[in-house]
């Protein structure tokens, strides 16, 4: 099932894509007020109701309608730094041993066609496909082997950096990939039974038409299951909470001389049945 929001910035509402690509809306079946938010992801029960719908028989959504961010109610946005061998080989760093763990602002998620706005101030904006998990139940010092019965679904997520606010102020990760809109997630959420290998997904980005990344989540460094572990050590991950597990090599900061985002840039990325983000950089 993928489940996804509709609407302009603010006024999403759910829906669900059909098997022909059509976006049809849950309104009337989730009621006043309901979203594709923390209670749902947590409630198989409901999710099994959804999934038993027939979404022909929905209210079908005029197609170009924008899309958001396809959960609603995030509480953070956990990002994994250097997890693939070849791009913290690209960035000069040495293989990290343990995950790298830094936070994104709520205040970064975006839908996945939304523009790309490049901060005031900012001069070395860099691309990042990655794969998004959600969380759906509560993950408290979980093991690794039970980690993904702790998955809601997974999706494409955009960590956009801002490199020289991210390594030229402080040392800080957090600086430079909190900008507003530096997190595109979508088109939808992919739920879980959907994705029986989330380490056998192809992930790719270009810019402008030209390939720049292109990989597959079988690369990564720490596979998705020992970081959920990993991170419900730290912290406590509570349902509809975003893991962006990261990015492969090809990113703009590796290239020599490295290459950044400038107005006018197209970008396009995926991943393997998780559906794809267009964006304009202004």
């Amino acid at each position: 099932m993928k489940l996804l929001r509709y609407g302009e910035i603010g006024q999403e509402r759910p829906g669900v894509l059909d098997p022909a690509g059509g976006v049809r809306s849950l309104e009337a079946i989730l009621g006043p007020g309901g979203d594709i938010g923390p209670a749902l992801l947590a409630d198989p029960g409901r999710l099994a109701a959804l999934r038993a719908l027939d979404p022909d028989a929905l209210p079908a959504i005029a197609p170009g309608t924008r899309l958001g961010c396809p959960v609603a109610g995030i509480g953070k946005v956990v990002g994994i730094g250097l997890n693939y061998h070849d791009h913290a080989l690209e960035c000069g760093l040495e293989i990290p041993k343990e995950p790298i763990i830094f936070l994104k602002a709520t205040t970064a998620l975006s839908g996945p066609g939304d523009d790309i706005v490049l901060p005031e101030g900012g001069r070395k904006a860099d691309w990042e496909a990655e794969l998004g998990v959600v969380i759906g139940r509560t993950a408290r010092r979980v093991a690794p082997e039970a980690a993904l019965g702790h998955v809601a679904g997974y999706c494409v997520a955009h960590d956009l950096s801002e490199r020289a606010h991210q390594l030229e102020h402080g040392g800080q990760w957090t600086k430079g990939k909190s900008h507003d809109g530096f997190c595109p997630v979508g088109p939808w959420l992919v739920t879980a039974d959907e994705v029986p290998d989330p380490q056998a997904l192809d992930l790719w980005l270009e810019v402008d038409g030209v390939s720049r990344q292109s990989s597959s989540t079988g690369q990564m460094i720490f596979p998705v299951a020992f970081l959920i572990s990993y991170v419900s050590r730290f912290m406590t991950l509570m349902p509809g909470d975003l893991v962006i597990t990261g990015t492969p090599a090809g990113v703009g900061l590796g290239r020599t001389p490295p290459v950044f985002l400038k107005p006018g840039n197209r970008v396009r990325l995926g991943v393997t049945g998780l559906g794809e983000q267009h964006q304009r950089v202004v």
